[in-house]
């Protein structure tokens, strides 16, 4: 009887974390639209940094210096007026430890990413392989590690795809580095926030469609 009860309560402990992390990766889901606001910001502040001069060059110029700090502060200035006016027009929603962790990662890797991009971008001190590489890098740890907490693997592919970028910037000539930047962001943030913005859609049409179901 007791080896029973030990089962049992082992089944739903086992049971409790798999909805966990459905959970946390179905909150991830929902979030597929910062993935992809950031995608347009990153894709932005290449564009404007290089506006006047050849893309196998990064010179200093005036504009270059400012296109990251201008792109990354207006997109989080968008992104907090869109998170406050949708909080308050749905209410707040409770969360899971797992989606909590994942926000964490998240919130970290953003504030590393600012304060870099707006050092960098102030200073003018690295090189644009350089900058590529780190910045890859660091998308590919933060990806990495949610997609091993949600056990994503379409997470993961894009972790690789960062990655594999970080190698490039260091051997790639610049032209080359920010093509191969370029076809990560619309792969990893644009194609991968639009996944997700699909699946939210389609699970949360699903709920909607079933008698008595309800989020957790």
């Amino acid at each position: 009887m007791q080896d029973h009860t030990q089962e049992q309560e082992l089944t739903d402990r086992l049971s409790l974390i798999e909805n966990m992390i459905a959970e946390g990766r179905r909150k991830t889901e929902s979030w597929g639209w910062t993935f992809v606001l950031w995608g347009v910001s990153y894709s932005a502040a290449i564009v404007f940094s290089n506006i006047g001069a050849p893309i196998a060059e990064w010179s200093t110029y005036g504009h270059r210096e400012i296109a990251w700090p201008i792109t990354v502060v207006a997109t989080l200035i968008l992104m907090f007026v869109y998170i406050a006016f949708n909080s308050r027009k749905s209410g707040n929603q409770p969360e899971t430890t797992i989606g909590r962790a994942v926000y964490s990662i998240w919130i970290a890797m953003g504030i590393s990413m600012f304060l870099l991009l707006l050092a960098a971008g102030i200073g003018g001190k690295l090189d644009q392989q350089m900058f590529v590489g780190i910045v890859a890098a660091m998308l590919g740890l933060t990806n990495a590690a949610s997609s091993m907490i949600l056990k994503w693997r379409a997470q993961f592919l894009c972790a690789l795809v960062w990655w594999a970028t970080a190698v490039a910037a260091c051997f790639l000539t610049v032209a080359l580095t920010t093509m191969v930047f370029l076809a990560a962001i619309f792969l990893c943030q644009i194609v991968f926030g639009t996944y997700g913005m699909l699946s939210e859609a389609r699970e949360r049409k699903t709920h909607e469609g079933t008698p008595g179901a309800a989020h957790a």
